[in-house]
Formats: C-alpha cells, sequence, structure tokens
C-alpha cells in the first residue's frame, strides 16, 4: 500500500508488483479494503512505497496530461463479465461521457446496462478505470464512492462538456 497526493486529497494505491489492485481515495479506504477482500481474498496491508512509475502517471494526470493513466498495468481481479465492463470503460476517452446503455451496447449486451452499472460500482480502480466518465441515460451523475463533487471535479478537470450534465 502507498498513497499519493493530488489536487483531490490522499489516494491509496494497493498493487502487485507493478500493477495496481486497487485505487481510491484516503476517505473511501474501507470501500477498498472490502473490495481487495471480495477479489483476492483475505490479504494482509503492508505499507511499503508503490511503483515509481504509477504514482509517477497519476501525478501527470493531474497534471493535465489525461492520457499518462493510459499506460498503468492492472490486476482487477472480478468476475469475467467485470473484467470486460472494466475494460471498456478505459477506452472512453477524457472530455467524453458515455451511458451505461451505451456501454452495455458496446459490450453487445444492450439490455444488460444495470449490470453494466453493477459492475461499474464495483470497480477497484477510480481515476485509472475511468467509471466517473459515467452518466445515466437521463443526463446526470449518478453514484460514484468519492461523491459526486468528486466525479464533477474530475469529469472538468479532463474537460468534458458538463453544461448539459445535471446533478
Amino acid at each position: 500500500m502507498d498513497r499519493v497526493s493530488s489536487p483531490i486529497g490522499d489516494i491509496v494505491i494497493a498493487s502487485r508488483g507493478d500493477r495496481v489492485c486497487a485505487l481510491e481515495f484516503a476517505d473511501c479506504a474501507d470501500v477498498m479494503d472490502r473490495l481487495l477482500r471480495r477479489r483476492f481474498g483475505p490479504y494482509q496491508k503492508v505499507a511499503q512505497p508503490g511503483p515509481r512509475a504509477i504514482k509517477a502517471r497519476l501525478r501527470a494526470y493531474f497534471t493535465g496530461e489525461l492520457n499518462a493513466i493510459d499506460g498503468i498495468q492492472l490486476d482487477t481481479g472480478g468476475t469475467p463479465f467485470q473484467g470486460k465492463v472494466w475494460s471498456v470503460l478505459r477506452r472512453i476517452p477524457p472530455e467524453t461521457t458515455a451511458t451505461y446503455g451505451d456501454l452495455a451496447r458496446r459490450l453487445k449486451v444492450p439490455n444488460a446496462y444495470r449490470a453494466v452499472g453493477h459492475a461499474n460500482g464495483a470497480n477497484p480502480v477510480a481515476i485509472v478505470v475511468p467509471c466517473h466518465r459515467l452518466i445515466s441515460s437521463a443526463g446526470q451523475l449518478t453514484g460514484y464512492t468519492g461523491g459526486l463533487d468528486l466525479k464533477r471535479w474530475l469529469l472538468a478537470h479532463e474537460g468534458a462538456d458538463l453544461s448539459n450534465i445535471a446533478g
């Protein structure tokens, strides 16, 4: 486990080698613990420096190099469906939002928007797997572990057009 500071607070990183298993805002660390246990079973937290490359990429993201996080390698665990959802989420470019239905259609399961929402909510790697880029079909910001203000901040940081987004 390691931490990196950001303009929106400390971020906790759990990694195995050079792969990120979980990344969450420090005030949501209990959620990260729950997700890690669900995916990997009992684990032991060991405070140690994470790979410098991960921290450097996160810092670059926060200074405006939005694609810097694309190269971060992941070890998320999860079900095959969750893995597919998270993979497609990573392909949504910065400055862009999509709906749960959009993602379901991209996965070729157009009626599975609720399952997409559940997989999105179980995302263990905030920011890198950009679940903040998903909005409701009505164009509203919806649930985000760090809160809707944080979701709005991330979207604004990435240059998304928030003028038509409610919430």
